[in-house]
């Protein structure tokens, strides 16, 4: 392998066909269906699959019995298959590499700088802001790249399949069906390549090593049926934030944060606890400067490693969305009849998330305070995903891509979020070895405002991920 000219395929791919056509992407308000209940009627769904097919149909039509398809069950969202057959010899088509990524996004939100937003694509420098771009509209581009640039040098590869979803930001809950229907397509592939994580910096290629889970719902703490004078109600009707206040305490302590009942926690493997401590010397104090502190807000803890386990082993409760509170300019002298929070609590890679979620209805509905009826209405839980021990010949596949394509090693961290394909893959193909990757990293926020592609890491991980395929290819059997 050439590594300069899979460089400058990539490169020049990428600025020529790739950036042009991921801005027109970033245009399209194609929100997960969970954020637009309307998805199908509104088209935006199929305008980012006729995009994104479109332009795969055109670079993949001078390969011999390449397929792009897309598959839509009655009712679900679509996904796009494209099977790229195996190159060069001694290899059979059963032994296959799946490629994974999304193109449904995440809602708005507000705080976009000036100039900004999310469906207004803006390229400033090594940057491209706008929804989606980098969660993950690149991972499709960023695939075949990988591909076409062996293709061009004429380096052998085993088949490979890109699977690309669009349900991943609602939880992946149409994604068994397609995995089922799609099944003898698939196949079981010896290799999981996915591009819909992060990164610690931009300037190593980042393997993730586990992911957490989520177990969400919303609590629903109601003492009237409407809402009285507080002069009149006040020390006589219990505040229904208040009660609120005082079931999460039953969760988590509200002086640091953690969380208390030992059912959302779990031993953390060794192998982890090294990988935090050597994130957190690669990193050192800029780990976590990427946020967008105000003022002198302090992190959680002042030990980097630790603060690299809260955010990957160890389970955290955000409170994500609220109901029954105007806004202070709308807030009268009104003691309000309900309060209802959404609930979403990151639990352990090994916990499973419908026992954590029933873990959390019990204990917040247990013996409410003051006889308030209290609900918990619990949606559907994602498990977290722990990977296996990498094969030798991965380990230094993914030395060798990094020193390549960054000038240095790769680094290893467990990501906080939560990619469900990986947990079912997990499941369902233990055998199979994976590579998790992506391009968020420091400022990218993704699903916050003013999200952003680095654009050069996004040409690197293309890169990186041809050379992993072309070892893969070689590996010893």
């Amino acid at each position: 392998m050439d590594y300069s000219k899979i460089k400058d395929f990539v490169e020049e791919l990428w600025e020529d066909a790739v950036l042009p056509t991921l801005t027109e992407y970033i245009r399209i308000p194609n929100k997960s269906p969970a954020f637009d209940p309307d998805w199908k009627a509104h088209g935006y769904m199929d305008d980012a699959v006729a995009l994104l097919e479109g332009w795969a149909r055109e670079r993949i039509r001078a390969i011999p019995d390449a397929i792009i398809e897309i598959h839509r069950l009655k009712g679900r969202t679509p996904v796009i298959l494209i099977e790229i057959p195996a190159f060069g010899p001694g290899i059979t088509q059963d032994n296959n590499v799946l490629l994974y990524g999304h193109l449904d996004k995440q809602p708005e939100m507000k705080g976009w700088a000036e100039g900004l937003g999310p469906w207004k694509p803006v390229r400033k420098g090594d940057k491209l802001y706008g929804r989606g771009g980098a969660d993950d509209g690149y991972a499709m581009f960023g695939a075949l790249s990988a591909i076409l640039a062996l293709r061009e040098q004429k380096i052998p590869h085993a088949p490979c399949k890109v699977l690309i979803e669009a349900c991943e930001e609602s939880g992946s809950y149409d994604l068994p069906y397609y995995v089922d229907h799609l099944s003898a397509r698939l196949g079981e592939p010896s290799l999981v390549i996915c591009l819909d994580s992060g990164c610690g910096d931009y300037d190593h290629l980042w393997l993730t090593s586990s992911l957490r889970g989520t177990a969400i719902g919303v609590l629903d703490v109601v003492v009237m049926n409407e809402g009285v004078h507080s002069g009149d109600a006040s020390g006589v009707v219990p505040s229904s934030f208040r009660i609120a206040r005082a079931l999460l305490s039953r969760l988590e302590d509200e002086n640091s944060g953690k969380i208390i009942p030992g059912d959302f926690h779990v031993g953390i493997p060794e192998e982890c606890v090294r990988q935090a401590r050597q994130a957190a010397d690669l990193l050192g104090p800029t780990a976590f400067h990427r946020f967008p502190w105000i003022g002198n807000t302090s992190a959680m803890a002042d030990d980097i490693a630790e603060l690299i386990l809260n955010r990957t082993w160890r389970p955290q409760l955000s409170v994500t969305g609220a109901e029954g509170l105007p806004p202070p300019g709308d807030a009268g002298a009104v003691t309000l009849p309900f309060t209802q929070l959404k609930l979403s609590m990151r639990i352990p890679p090994t916990i499973n998330a419908d026992r954590a979620t029933e873990a959390m209805s019990q204990i917040l509905t247990r013996d409410p305070p003051y006889n308030a009826r209290v609900d918990f209405f619990a949606e559907q839980g994602v498990d977290g995903w722990c990977a296996p021990s990498l094969a030798p010949w991965l380990e230094d596949s993914l030395a060798s891509a990094g020193m390549a394509t960054f000038g240095q090693p790769h680094a290893v961290m467990g990501e906080g979020a939560t990619i469900p394909f990986m947990a079912m893959l997990g499941k369902k193909f233990p055998k199979t070895q994976f590579v998790i990757t992506g391009v968020l990293g420091p400022g990218a926020n993704a699903h916050g405002p003013n999200e952003f592609l680095h654009i050069p890491t996004g040409k690197r991980v293309s890169q990186a991920i041809a050379h992993v395929l072309a070892d893969h290819y070689a590996r010893p059997n």
